[in-house]
Formats: C-alpha cells, sequence, structure tokens
C-alpha cells in the first residue's frame, strides 16, 4: 500500500491536539458564483465525509505537498472533487507557486464546472482551503486572497492575516515567516494582478 501522508514524527504538543479532530472555520461567504463559501481546515477536516457534507463543502484545496487526501463520497452520493498546489511550510517555495493557488480559488469561484455524464457525481458547494493543520500555508493563502479580492475589506495584506488569526485562534506566530515573506513577494511581484 502507498503511504498517502508524510507527517512529520513529532509535533509540537498543542498542533498534535489539534491535528487529531477536524476544524473547520467559515472564511467568507459567496466568494463568487462557482462557490458559496471559502472555508479553512485541517487534513483531518479534508477526510471527514460527514463533517463536510454537514458544511457544505464539495471541493477542497490541499496546500501541502506530502499530503494525498484520497477520493471521497458524501453522504449524498457527491464526490469531492480535489485539487492539489503544494508548498513547504517554510522556505523554499517560489511565489508563482503561492499565486497559483490564489488564482485556483479565483477559477474555481468564477463559475461552477459541471460534469460529463462519465465523470463522477457532483454539485456546488463550498471549497475547504487546508494543510496540515490550516495553521500556516492555508492561511497565507486565504489572508492574500481576501487582500487581493476583497480590498474594501482587507485594504492591507496584515488586516488580512489579523483577521485570518482571530477567526483561526491563533496568535502572530502563524503563518510561519516564510509564508507571510512569500505574501508579500507576490504581491510586490504583482503575480495575481
Amino acid at each position: 500500500m502507498t503511504q498517502r501522508h508524510h507527517l512529520p514524527a513529532a509535533a509540537p504538543e498543542h498542533e498534535a491536539r489539534e491535528d487529531a479532530r477536524p476544524l473547520l472555520f467559515p472564511v467568507i461567504d459567496a466568494p463568487g458564483p462557482g462557490l458559496d463559501r471559502l472555508w479553512l481546515g485541517n487534513l483531518p477536516a479534508a477526510e471527514d465525509a460527514a463533517a463536510l457534507h454537514e458544511a457544505g463543502i464539495t471541493a477542497s484545496l490541499n496546500l501541502a505537498m506530502n499530503l494525498f487526501p484520497g477520493p471521497l463520497e458524501l453522504s449524498d452520493r457527491t464526490l469531492l472533487r480535489r485539487y492539489q498546489i503544494g508548498l513547504l511550510d517554510g522556505p523554499g517555495n517560489a511565489p508563482q507557486s503561492l499565486a497559483a493557488a490564489v488564482l485556483l480559488v479565483d477559477g474555481l469561484a468564477a463559475g461552477y464546472t459541471a460534469g460529463k455524464p462519465h465523470y463522477p457525481p457532483h454539485r456546488p458547494g463550498g471549497l475547504l482551503v487546508h494543510c496540515r493543520g490550516g495553521r500556516s500555508r492555508s492561511v497565507a493563502v486565504l489572508a492574500l486572497w481576501l487582500h487581493l479580492r476583497r480590498r474594501e475589506r482587507f485594504p492591507t495584506l496584515d488586516a488580512a492575516l489579523d483577521h485570518m488569526r482571530a477567526l483561526r485562534g491563533q496568535d502572530d506566530s502563524y503563518p510561519l515567516p516564510p509564508m507571510i515573506a512569500l505574501s508579500r513577494e507576490v504581491l510586490s511581484q504583482g503575480l495575481c494582478g
């Protein structure tokens, strides 16, 4: 059997406690006609069909390079659509990869892509943006998206980061400094328009 997740051998105790249960945080309603809500979450949430179905989530964007959630059928027979843009949780990412995650959220929000008769059953719904713990990579991507696409509410990246930290119940040690620096690099290079 192929190993689907390459998790760290040890994690800080507070992270391990969080990583043991599904976490879902609603970020924003109606980000576009293709999605009814953006969500922030962790790996256990991305693999919990009941929690996803109850929240109305029908797609996930995995931002981890070392995690590979498999196919997942919800109780209404909808198959969760999985997307992945692998980022390292620390230095070493190209700003274009972070920008690609923001642009993928744009694409999914812009309009629902219906399947074909031979595709797995699907319906429109929410998008879960996650990494292992929903603390760094996914928070950085969502904060950057909020700043770029909801500037009237989040005029600066810092305002969006503060919002995401409050939503997630985090202090300013998250997202990790390399993810914040990468977000600022995406902005300075104008990679997301």
